[in-house]
């Protein structure tokens, strides 16, 4: 336990201060850094954007990003062993950052990866993919498009700028869901042609990222339909015609049963040839070990699912009998040294050490209602728990978003937000934090 105390304010059901508590806070966790690439799964943090704190962060004007805090979260993010995916809707794709600023973002963090990469003593991998999708198109622009052939020309086109940016900057391509598809498609057919256009631009195995509705309500009816057993139809189908294009599939439906049976069609696909790269490859034999960095040529593999699963990813990393998912999660870039060393144990449990594999499952669940909190609904918010905790743990100067997005959630949200971060040994500096949440405290006029 540490020495800091803090009184907090207990809020009545309409929101409204009814009491105190006070909280010694309690000590970080056993947190650790490897000293070797994890590689009994593959993990990367979808990591947020700190602007500016003095600049015009608000609604409608362009993103003022602080490129020293954001690239420094990275840089703490790949001392964990963990990739980066960057651009992602966590860093506010659609909801604040602009594409300059995203264009931007994207050329930074792959050059920061390449340097992280040349100097780590402990042979980190230093992954870095970004999110390609077509929102250089205007929210007017995508109003004004009608479903047909133009419109999805347009979309085709939107989406191979954005891959050979992502492409030229040396990252991973992540191919986003696009809300000016959802617009147009007239079906699954629409939807396979599209994909099929992008995906021919690929120079490396890509990401497919499916995202829910509960993260944007602008992509309902996505894959051509608002049945989720028909959308995984058209899904698989699009995997299937592009395999050797494939490396993995991100899923961010919240539905842990739905991406148990998608993990287990994947692992019942033949493996194909693949072309290796940025951790891309497979063994010889066709089973799924890979390589944690390199383009050294076509190897046998099949797509991997990584979870986008932000409330039940410790059942869904730990896995089953059958096999278990992968990472690629915006609760990681709030819960970085927790899930790195849950990892490390997940790696001694693949090398023999008993009891290793549910150390590895009692380190996330340990972080599950803290994801639960965060990631409530209205889920696409979520980026703002993100932030708050950032700017508790010192990573930011403010608790500050782009587009004045540190307003998505209210103070009782981030009150217990504090208490849960507390309980799972994710304030990292117990007196820091402490400080800063009375600060909090005060300006929202409710210190104790």
């Amino acid at each position: 336990m540490s020495t800091t105390k803090i009184t907090l304010p207990v809020f009545d059901d309409a929101g409204a201060p009814s009491g105190t508590e006070v909280l010694d806070l309690g000590t970080p966790g056993p947190w650790t850094l490897p000293d070797k690439p994890l590689t009994s799964r593959v993990a990367f943090a979808a990591a947020h954007v700190v602007p500016h704190a003095g600049a015009a962060n608000v609604p409608g004007e362009p993103a003022s990003v602080d490129w020293d805090s954001t690239l420094a979260y990275r840089h703490r993010i790949w001392s964990y062993g963990l990739g980066v995916a960057d651009a992602m809707d966590t860093a506010q794709r659609g909801m604040g950052l602009d594409w300059a600023a995203t264009r931007e973002l994207v050329r930074r963090s792959a050059a920061e990866a390449a340097t992280f990469r040349s100097t780590s003593v402990a042979g980190h991998p230093a992954r870095i993919a970004c999110g390609a999708g077509t929102d250089q198109l205007s929210p007017e622009t995508v109003a004004g498009l009608e479903p047909g052939d133009a419109g999805l020309a347009a979309v085709v086109d939107a989406y191979r700028e954005q891959v050979h940016v992502v492409q030229d900057a040396g990252a991973q391509v992540i191919v986003m869901a696009s809300r000016a598809l959802a617009r147009v498609a007239r079906g699954p057919e629409d939807y396979a042609r599209v994909y099929d256009a992008v995906l021919a631009e690929a120079d490396q195995p890509v990401v497919l990222h499916w995202l829910g509705t509960m993260f944007d309500p602008a992509l309902e009816g996505y894959w051509g339909s608002t049945s989720v057993t028909a959308a995984t139809d058209v899904f698989l189908d699009v995997i299937k015609a592009h395999q050797a294009r494939i490396d993995g599939v991100k899923v961010s439906l919240l539905d842990a049963e739905h991406e148990v049976g998608l993990r287990r069609a994947l692992a019942a696909l033949e493996p194909v040839a693949m072309r290796a790269g940025f951790g891309v490859t497979a063994d010889a034999d066709g089973s799924d070990g890979r390589e944690t960095h390199g383009r050294t040529g076509d190897r046998l593999a099949r797509p991997r699912l990584y979870t986008g699963d932000d409330f039940n990813y410790p059942e869904l990393i730990t896995g089953d009998g059958q096999g278990h998912s992968d990472a690629l999660l915006g609760i990681f870039a709030a819960i970085y040294p927790a899930a790195s060393t849950a990892l490390q144990a997940f790696d001694a449990a693949a090398a023999g050490e008993p009891g290793a594999a549910r150390r590895g499952h009692e380190i996330l669940a340990a972080t599950e209602a803290l994801g639960r909190k965060i990631f409530e609904a209205p889920t696409y918010y979520y980026k703002t728990g993100v932030a708050f905790l950032s700017w508790l743990n010192g990573f930011q100067p403010a608790f500050s978003l782009v587009g004045g997005l540190h307003a998505g959630r209210s103070v009782p949200h981030l009150v217990e937000l504090f208490r849960l971060a507390d309980g799972c040994g994710m304030l990292l500096d117990p007196e820091l934090a402490g400080g800063r949440m009375r600060a909090f405290l005060t300006v929202n006029g409710v210190d104790a």
